[in-house]
């Protein structure tokens, strides 16, 4: 009865849906607006308030800063780079900063979150906005690692360094119903090509903070801002291969961030922008910003139309090189030479004689799978 009852759900609930979708369409459209303009009407006044930015020394994070500072909020300013975030202090006090105060963490450290929470609280009395700035990307596709070292690198800082950080600061939210803003990336659920364990970090990242949402309720807000494509150094940094000698080492490369952050969003955007826009949509206290939203026409083509999705990335996204000979009219992506199969066991993982096991029966004899 169940697999006759699932049957029919499959064939009429994914039309039914999309039918409903497409009448219902412009009237959530209508309700959105209204409520954009409401939130707009009623946005949080930044001024005397205190926001906390992990990844305050990478370009996002960077300007995160001074888009708080224009709302004249007091700012902490944590990263591992401390040098770098002397010079952020004095342009977010030209901006129209409060205090600013400057804090060495690593946030993927329990006690050193517990620590700048600590700090913050004791210094100010309070902790309004904490905003989860820090990550790390990487470029090389999964076999090129070679080994697992940056394995745990990455995941650290982009999964535990927002929950670490949280897990702290989440009393002191509850107080006065204030709320965390969490830096998230499409590569969440759009592939990309040599970014994979970037995106499934990025992917437990969200889902945790959704189902944070709905355990603190209406106590903490939540928001999950993502973007496409942004140049400079935006996440703080990123993994690259370095070969020598035939081998490949795994080395974090620090990226520079370019100036002024030249490189664009496909959407049209900078980092400027999408700064602009998370720190305007944490104000009016949204549960999502996104910048540039027509990354999620992606979204309904992967629920409901995966192969179309698949299809079009690895057309668009195969980087191939260019030698085709006469009879070659398909594109393939070289791969690296297959790494050498892991050496068997010098002892066997089940020891047994021989000789008893050949007195045996024919039909006592069993097959050990």
């Amino acid at each position: 009865m169940d697999r006759l009852v699932n049957a029919v759900m499959d064939l009429v609930v994914p039309p039914a849906s999309m039918v409903m979708l497409a009448f219902a369409w412009p009237t959530l459209s209508f309700l959105r607006g209204v409520e954009w303009a409401l939130k707009t009407l009623t946005k949080e006044d930044m001024l005397g308030k205190v926001v906390v930015i992990t990844g305050a020394s990478s370009a996002i994070g960077e300007q995160i800063a001074y888009e708080y500072a224009r709302r004249n909020a007091s700012l902490v300013l944590v990263a591992r780079r401390e040098q770098r975030l002397f010079g952020i202090r004095d342009n977010a006090r030209q901006l129209g900063a409060g205090q600013v105060l400057v804090i060495a963490a690593d946030v993927v450290k329990e006690e050193d979150c517990r620590r700048l929470v600590a700090d913050t609280v004791s210094y100010f009395g309070q902790l309004n906005h904490l905003v989860n700035t820090v990550s790390l990307s990487h470029d090389f596709s999964f076999e090129e690692a070679g080994d697992t070292t940056a394995f745990p690198h990455l995941m650290d800082i982009n999964f535990w360094g927002n929950v670490y950080p949280t897990y702290a600061a989440l009393p002191y939210l509850r107080r006065r119903h204030d709320r965390v803003v969490v830096n998230a990336s499409v590569e969440s659920w759009l592939p990309m090509p040599r970014m994979s364990l970037y995106s499934a970090a990025k992917a437990a990242v969200v889902d945790f903070y959704e189902t944070l949402r709905y355990e603190v309720k209406d106590e903490v807000g939540v928001t999950v801002a993502t973007h496409g494509w942004v140049g400079g150094d935006a996440g703080g940094g990123k993994f690259t291969l370095d070969h020598h000698e035939g081998a490949a080492e795994v080395q974090w490369k620090q990226e520079e961030r370019e100036a002024a952050a030249a490189a664009a969003l496909p959407g049209g955007g900078h980092v400027e922008a999408y700064a602009r826009a998370l720190v305007a949509g944490a104000c009016r206290g949204d549960a999502y910003v996104k910048r540039a939203s027509w990354y999620d026409v992606f979204l309904v083509f992967r629920v409901f139309a995966p192969d179309v999705l698949a299809w079009t990335f690895r057309l668009l996204l195969s980087s191939t090189p260019a030698a085709a000979g006469p009879t070659t009219s398909a594109i393939t992506a070289r791969r690296p030479p297959p790494a050498a199969l892991p050496a068997p066991p010098v002892r066997p993982l089940l020891e047994y004689t021989p000789v008893a096991a050949s007195r045996r029966p024919a039909h006592q004899v069993q097959k050990l799978e």
